[in-house]
């Protein structure tokens, strides 16, 4: 089983290093509509206005409509359910970012210097002016850069949050296949079967964090409640104003699918509440 979650970035070649890796290793490509279909359907949104939303395209009516902490949640649940299928290359979405903590994913960025990415834009869209093509990735990275800060006070172009940066301007297609492929060789099924555990318990996570933002009479301070889950055993813990919805929240909790058990250790303004679930 291989998990490979890339960055997307414009001009870089990116598509076409996906599309070998996946050729090389039989893997499926998860491409931007996938994710935008099941994530639209939960926002009952438009896929085009989600697309145009997540590439900074989006219209003042449809950036107000849109809840961008749904969107964020939503999107961060398909790309695990895809990662926990197997097989995947996951190009953008923030993958890279929000499975680089996941043991044995491995995180590529392809990137280019902006003269190549010029380059290749102004021969894939058939323009003349460098300018334009300049433009446009600038638009995208400016867009794709703040998505990212929102959702993970990250930086995306840092090299330290992958474990592979390729520079398709010096090395080919050819060999960026080879060296990632090279990666996916080092993962065993032992390694494989951790993999998969604690992207099952990422998902639960993110399950929860939405259960959490649909509980209108839990009102966390301090930062919010923090989720930690270890083979599907939640526990909460923080702070509320008070310890109202508390137990609602909790039963919510238990049927989310793959808990096994919930624990709130939730400390309210002026006493803490313990409740645990089977």
């Amino acid at each position: 089983m291989t998990v490979i979650a890339m960055t997307r970035e414009m001009g870089t070649r990116g598509k076409d290093v996906a599309a070998g890796i996946a050729a090389a290793l039989n893997l499926e490509v998860v491409h931007h509509e996938l994710v935008e279909r099941h994530v639209a359907k939960r926002l009952h949104a438009s896929e085009s206005a989600v697309h145009r939303f997540l590439e900074g395209e989006a219209s003042l009516w449809e950036r107000w409509k849109i809840d961008t902490q749904r969107l964020s949640r939503f999107t961060a649940e398909e790309v695990l359910e895809r990662a926990i299928q197997g097989n995947v290359v996951i190009r953008g979405w923030g993958a890279a970012q929000l499975l680089r903590a996941i043991p044995h994913v491995i995180c590529v960025r392809i990137c280019a210097p902006m003269s190549s990415r010029t380059a290749e834009m102004m021969g894939r869209l058939s323009i003349d002016e460098e300018s334009v093509a300049r433009r446009e990735i600038q638009r995208s990275d400016a867009a794709h850069a703040r998505l990212i800060e929102a959702r993970f006070n990250r930086d995306w172009m840092n090299p330290t949050g992958y474990d592979l940066v390729i520079n398709t301007a010096f090395v080919s297609i050819e060999t960026s296949v080879s060296l990632i492929r090279e990666l996916a060789s080092k993962v065993g099924p032992e390694q494989i079967e951790g993999m998969t555990a604690r992207l099952k318990d990422k998902l639960i996570e993110e399950r929860v964090r939405s259960l959490i933002d649909d509980a209108r009479n839990v009102s966390a301070v301090g930062g919010g409640l923090r989720i930690s889950v270890t083979d599907g055993a939640v526990t909460l813990s923080g702070y509320v104003e008070s310890s109202a919805g508390l137990d609602d929240l909790a039963e919510s909790i238990k049927d989310a699918d793959g808990v096994t058990s919930v624990r709130m250790d939730v400390e309210t303004l002026h006493t803490t509440y313990i409740g645990y679930g089977p």
